[in-house]
């Protein structure tokens, strides 16, 4: 059993695995934050690489959790959350560099808006911090989530604004709403854990805040890399589980046509570019899966405590085209 040392406002969470080449800039950010009143926890998902080692020698105010082996970025961070005694929990990515006031900038806006459930931060590229990663996260008629903002400047989307969800490598969640709904899906591994609890925080009334001031520079896809058979797998098999789980009856029978084009386009474009293995056998396992699928939906909706109409206001039109030529673009 993990022992920590508790006694602050917000429990900072950052899964590694791997991640020696990055975990220094990340633990050195949060050692500068304005806001100190927050203990930092590192839980390690069985790297290889000597991760360990630099948290223990560089970074004794950091307690550190080590898993055997890799449980996927949904358990580590529900192991750390499950343990945490603060009102606040924020996670980090190990590849993401936070400003000094990222922490402080959260907090006056979880304290500020007791409305709020959690909040997105502001991810800009770390090799180019001139240019938006995303701007929390947005969830479409297609059944896809979204990425606010991308590939825009970064003076962009300056206004506090409520939004859809929150990514989960920069963000921030009151501990209340996640004892009511629940953590992360640990089925999902990795990808898509984060938009299934926005969605499902949002399906209980508990709303997303966009804060533009709470900024992070983020190595994009260091991971598992950009259309990785990971990322390609995990993401379509999960964006599936979200949308059949947690899209209302009546959204689902509106949007059904517009996921259906959705995959057709998104399997033309993996057959293409020679991904074509990863993208069908995600969308094999999805369906093999329909029962655990089914069962969660059921609970899930049973839940559901806001009006269709609420929901139906928070999504986004799909832009397929966009998302191509972005890829293109790469």
């Amino acid at each position: 059993m993990y022992t920590t040392r508790f006694h602050k406002a917000v429990t900072v969470v950052v899964v590694n695995w791997n991640g020696r080449s990055c975990m220094t800039q990340c633990l050195e950010s949060l050692r500068n934050q304005s806001f100190q009143e927050m203990v930092t926890v590192v839980v390690d998902n069985g790297s290889r690489d000597g991760s360990q080692g630099i948290v223990r020698d560089r970074f004794p105010e950091v307690t550190l959790i080590e898993l055997p082996e890799n449980l996927g970025f949904a358990a580590a961070n529900n192991i750390a959350i499950q343990i945490a005694c603060t009102d606040y929990v924020a996670l980090l990515n190990n590849d993401a560099v936070a400003d000094s006031l990222w922490l402080e900038s959260l907090m006056n806006a979880m304290i500020s808006h007791p409305e709020a459930g959690f909040a997105a931060s502001k991810m800009l590229y770390l090799d180019d911090p001139g240019i938006i990663d995303r701007a929390g996260d947005g969830y479409t008629t297609a059944g896809a989530g979204c990425l606010r903002g991308r590939g825009q400047t970064a003076d962009a989307y300056q206004s506090v604004e409520w939004i859809f969800g929150a990514c989960a490598g920069a963000a921030i969640y009151r501990m209340s709403m996640l004892k009511d709904i629940g953590c992360f899906d640990e089925d999902f591994f990795l990808l898509y854990e984060d938009v299934d609890l926005s969605f499902r925080a949002q399906l209980k009334g508990y709303r997303c805040l966009y804060v533009p001031n709470a900024q992070v520079c983020h190595k994009a896809t260091s991971t598992i890399g950009y259309d990785s058979y990971t990322s390609v797998y995990y993401g379509h098999r999960n964006l599936e589980w979200v949308y059949f789980q947690n899209m209302p009856f009546h959204l689902l029978i509106r949007t059904l046509w517009r996921h259906i084009l959705y995959i057709i386009t998104a399997g033309g474009y993996f057959t293409a570019t020679g991904h074509a293995v990863a993208y069908i056998r995600a969308k094999l396992d999805s369906i093999l899966a329909w029962k655990t699928v089914w069962n969660k939906r059921r609970q899930i909706q049973t839940d559901r405590r806001v009006a269709v109409n609420y929901i139906q206001n928070l999504l986004e039109s799909e832009q397929s085209l966009t998302r191509l030529t972005r890829r293109l673009k790469r």
